[in-house]
């Protein structure tokens, strides 16, 4: 499985440029899209989300939405990854079944983590790791953070994120990390097939 999960951004990636950069994602073997809009303009991010879900269909790949349980029903997206304050990942699951893929973000917390995935969550995430241009005052988390919840958590796909580059992310994977969420390293270069295929061959150093 790729470990690189790809996480849009409306600013970076406005308009048709949206579908084009995930794709050139896709095209380099990420399995894992995490659609993030916080604009206030529901149509459009249902219009968005149904595209993308039918470019994912298109490479085997998971689109998951960003904090909006409802959206995800809606376009049939494949799951969604929820923040502290945007619900619970059992009521998630019950609406969604399954076979979706419910993600948490847990700060710094093993015991939020631990809450997580006893309600159901299929990953849990971590961060942020480095300064973060998409979340600049999210609070630091700690390198040991990662290797701690590997060994309490093993079964449990982790995810790490904050201001990951490719030359820090080998830190993160070392530290036993399964899956980098990466968003500004890879969608605001200039060949974003290129950046993802040097991600996921990271795995493989």
């Amino acid at each position: 499985m790729s470990i690189l999960y790809a996480i849009t951004d409306s600013h970076l990636l406005p308009g048709d440029k949206l579908f084009s950069a995930v794709e050139a994602a896709l095209q380099a073997g990420c399995k894992w899209i995490q659609y993030r809009d916080k604009s206030g303009d529901q149509q459009q991010r249902i219009q968005d989300a149904q595209h993308l879900v039918a470019l994912c269909n298109q490479y085997h790949a998971a689109l998951i939405i960003n904090d909006d349980v409802q959206l995800a029903i809606t376009t049939k997206a494949h799951g969604v990854h929820l923040g502290q304050d945007d619900g619970s990942p059992q009521a998630a699951r019950q609406l969604l079944g399954d076979n979706a893929i419910i993600g948490v973000t847990c700060h710094d917390s093993l015991e939020v983590a631990q809450q997580a995935i006893t309600d159901g969550a299929s990953y849990i995430a971590f961060g942020r790791f480095f300064p973060s241009q998409t979340k600049p005052n999210a609070k630091p988390a700690k390198f040991t953070l990662i290797s701690d919840a590997k060994a309490k958590f093993p079964d449990v796909p982790l995810v790490v994120i904050g201001g990951i580059t490719l030359d820090n992310a080998p830190l993160l994977l070392d530290a036993g990390a399964d899956k980098l969420a990466v968003c500004h390293e890879l969608f605001s270069s200039a060949n974003i097939k290129q950046v993802a295929e040097k991600f996921i061959r990271l795995r493989s150093l």
